[in-house]
């Protein structure tokens, strides 16, 4: 039983990561421009963070995210923060505010139709993707916690988005992360 168990494990899991994405077209709050997913298909990785503007949790994240999209920025990683709330302190407006308080110089984008939440089946902020580019296409290389404690950094053991962004870099198979911890994106 164990074995099965195992390999019925190992089959999920390597579902997962051939998981294909289809382009998507969002308004970028930060810069005021259209951005696809398409525009980064010569990275070698892309990380995809749904985030929001009040949610606790994601609000536990942000130097957590500021300090990996500063790791991270040697051309070959691009974040994209994503947006699918609809409450009104979620509105594209007050993304602007946010991620100008924020001071981060990646796209903040306003998924208010729920199109790349739908496209990744993102269910809460903050939750993470690390994309992988492959021809045209781009398949989930990661989904998962961006660490193993949402609420206090510094007693963090276990960087799950980090060792998979390194991961995919060093062509090494993805590992597995935690479940997301945060708010329900509805």
């Amino acid at each position: 039983m164990k074995a099965l168990l195992i390999s019925f494990l190992t089959c999920t899991t390597l579902w997962v990561s051939a998981q294909s994405v289809d382009n998507f077209t969002l308004d970028d709050a930060n810069f005021g421009k259209k951005v696809s997913l398409s525009d980064y298909k010569n990275k070698k990785a892309i990380v995809v963070i749904f985030t929001s503007n009040v949610c606790p949790y994601a609000v536990y994240y942000e130097g957590r995210i500021t300090q990996l999209i500063s790791e991270f920025d040697n051309g070959n990683v691009q974040f994209l923060l994503i947006n699918a709330h609809s409450d009104e302190k979620e509105s594209q407006e007050q993304m602007t505010n946010k991620i100008k308080t924020w001071g981060l110089k990646v796209p903040y984008l306003a998924d208010k139709d729920q199109v790349a939440l739908k496209k990744l089946d993102a269910k809460k902020s903050p939750e993470a993707f690390v994309l992988k580019p492959v021809g045209e296409a781009f398949e989930v290389f990661y989904r998962g916690a961006i660490d193993n404690n949402p609420q206090v950094a510094s007693d963090v053991k276990t960087r799950y988005l980090k060792d998979n962004i390194n991961n995919l870099l060093s062509g090494k198979a993805a590992t597995s992360g935690g479940r997301p911890i945060g708010c329900m994106i509805r």
